[in-house]
């Protein structure tokens, strides 16, 4: 796992300093090596934590032994092994042992076709000087992330993370208010919009080429719509489980592959018990180290539940009860990803990454099982929502008006009247829109209510709406089970947008590398393929998931119920973090964009115990701290 970063200008010298500023603001990313390297109108960086061939010969910027051809890379190529061997019967020669150079060798022997050939996780730059032309890849889902700005010569500034970027002078601090409405939606920014003013993210499953006298171009290398639309035919779900359990087995075996010490992120729940026990298969059980954290909340805490996993299973387990510290961890985690984050689980996660790290420099985590298999409880309101379209708008309405009245506010993780009061607010609106709307944070209404007036025009135009961003990916969609569309659009801005940005961000902030075995290509393409009800069962989640892990995981495992990996944000508002958010909440910057009095009414809600607003003052604080940081 590293940091790259890189510079092309086809009408002056690109400037190395620039770049060298780049990478030094990422050397979280890649503490054991960093270079740069001039190559024409190119100069290229990168920060390097050593994983696989430690040595020296593997530092970036790594050239080809022919010398036409320089990559920098972030990431993991798991079956490079095996594209090696086909490389070298094919007549390519290696210098050293590890995955970059085959990237190199696959571009000259397959060129932009090679991404299909890569089962991994990836974001490279791969300058090619024969041709004047720069390759710009990223990974199938999503996990590893690549910034992006045009510059005024048709040249690229491109990076890891926002705020490498911010080192080149033509990018700035400038907020972009489309980005920044999606935010307020969201609590994250989605697609290819960031909230920096020009700086824009490459979507994952596509490339990006800029050749001299071109400008730059996407490309999508990855359908994975087209797996939703053709469904396979299996002798029967047990045959079908079999092999996703051969896929799972197969998966955590390809990403077991490290010179360094390596474990697993252990919740207790199914998707990384379902990792740990794959990994208990490959190597003895023993050898499996398996971390988990708590904050001492009861009803958000896993620890004991991962801890009783690991037992079953013979793992050497460790896990910590961690102090909260809200103020100082929501800072340090704004300062290191550089975006803000208002996913509540990044604090566990923060706090997990680091804690690991003082272990093992390589995990394994559960990622991707509730997208792929119908893991989230919005699914099953999906499911509600299809039962009840027949309703009338007015008696839908009608029903969260009273919902509204009589339902006490519990201030507790996702409570159910919490999920009652989102459900009914959107359950007059067609399935796209209510999915869309199920994990909003403020609403269309809201949001005009928030924003200063001199915004409210531009908050109020069709681009600044995220559904304007989830709208394409049904569209691809279209003719599938409705099942099909939210999955796959879940896929396309949920996971690469939310969840992948808070994993990679976390780990990367200790210098941790964070593999995702259910987020192989082949299974997600799997998941896809499935019956719907095999993937949601009536009223059971993650059904094939489950029945595959049935001789591996106790009873209890498979039937409980999700409790997700967040932090009593709402619970630190009313008590820790509360002078710190009310501080914070006041800043200048943050009134630029929001009117104070919309944030008081906030919280004399939340104090009156009127509304659990905790997310939504949560998303605000995040915001306020990185707009002090511009």
């Amino acid at each position: 796992m590293c940091g790259i970063a890189g510079l092309l200008c086809w009408q002056q010298t690109a400037d190395r300093t620039i770049v060298q500023a780049m990478i030094d603001r990422q050397i979280h990313r890649g503490p054991d090596a960093g270079g740069i390297e001039a190559l024409g109108p190119l100069v290229l960086g990168h920060r390097r934590l050593a994983i696989i061939d430690v040595t020296p010969e593997n530092d970036q910027p790594l050239c080809d032994r022919q010398g036409d051809l320089t990559i920098v890379f972030n990431g993991e190529i798991y079956n490079f092994r095996e594209l090696r061997a086909e490389l070298q019967a094919a007549g390519a020669l290696f210098r050293t042992r590890g995955d970059t150079e085959v990237i190199l060798e696959a571009y000259r022997a397959w060129g932009t076709g090679c991404l299909e050939r890569f089962n991994g996780m990836f974001a490279f730059a791969l300058w090619d000087a024969r041709e004047q032309q720069l390759f710009l890849a990223r990974d199938r889902v999503g996990e590893k992330p690549l910034f992006y700005a045009q510059l005024a010569d048709a040249g690229l500034a491109f990076a890891s993370e926002p705020r490498a970027l911010r080192a080149h002078p033509a990018v700035g601090g400038t907020v972009d208010p489309i980005g920044l409405a999606h935010y307020l939606t969201l609590n994250y920014s989605i697609g290819e919009h960031s909230l920096l003013a020009g700086v824009r993210r490459l979507p994952p499953g596509h490339y990006l080429i800029a050749r001299r006298g071109h400008p730059p171009r996407e490309y999508r290398y990855w359908d994975l719509a087209a797996c939703f639309r053709a469904k396979r035919r299996f002798a029967s779900i047990q045959a079908a489980a079999e092999e996703l359990t051969d896929l799972i087995d197969d998966a955590v075996r390809m990403r077991l592959v490290s010179d360094v010490p390596l474990g697993a992120f252990l919740s207790g729940g199914v998707d990384s018990s379902a990792v740990a026990a794959a990994m208990a298969k490959a190597v003895p059980a023993e050898q499996v180290q398996t971390f988990s954290v708590g904050f001492g909340v009861p009803t958000f805490d896993e620890v004991e539940t991962a801890r009783a996993v690991a037992d079953h299973l013979g793992l050497d387990h460790q896990d910590r009860i961690v102090a909260a510290d809200a103020p100082t961890l929501i800072q340090a985690l704004i300062a290191a990803a550089d975006e803000p984050l208002a996913d509540t689980s990044v604090l566990p996660t923060w706090r997990l990454a680091a804690f690991a790290r003082e272990q093992v420099s390589v995990v394994l985590s559960g990622d991707g099982a509730d997208e792929c298999f119908a893991g989230y409880e919005t699914y099953l309101a999906d499911r509600l929502h299809q039962t009840l379209r027949w309703l009338p708008a007015g008696a839908a309405s009608g029903l969260f008006r009273l919902a509204d009245r009589l339902l006490p506010v519990r201030f507790s993780k996702v409570s159910l009247d919490y999920k009652l009061r989102r459900f009914l607010a959107e359950l007059h609106r067609p399935l796209p829109r209510a999915h869309a709307a199920w994990r909003d944070i403020f609403s269309a209404h809201d949001r005009l209510a928030l924003v200063q007036p001199q915004w409210q025009a531009l908050f109020a135009e069709p681009e600044a709406d995220p559904f304007a961003q989830f709208a394409p990916h049904y569209a691809e969609v279209a003719d599938c089970h409705w099942l099909d569309q939210v999955s796959y659009v879940d896929i396309k801005t949920w996971l690469a947008d939310d969840i992948l940005v808070k994993v990679d961000r976390t780990t990367m902030a200790h210098s941790l590398e964070a593999r995702a075995p259910l987020l192989d290509h082949r299974l997600v393409e799997f998941a896809a393929a499935l019956p719907v009800d095999w993937r949601l069962r009536g009223l059971r989640t993650k059904h094939i998931l489950k029945h595959s892990q049935r001789q591996r995981l106790p009873r209890w495992v498979l039937n409980g119920r999700k409790r997700g990996f967040n932090a009593p944000v709402t619970h630190w508002l009313s008590g820790p973090l509360r002078e710190f958010a009310g501080d914070t909440l006041a800043l200048p910057r943050l009134h630029e964009w929001v009117r104070p009095e919309a944030i008081v009414r906030l919280w004399a809600e939340q104090d009156a115990g009127r509304r659990d607003h905790g997310l939504k003052l949560f998303g605000l604080l995040c915001l306020a701290l990185w707009l002090d940081t511009l």
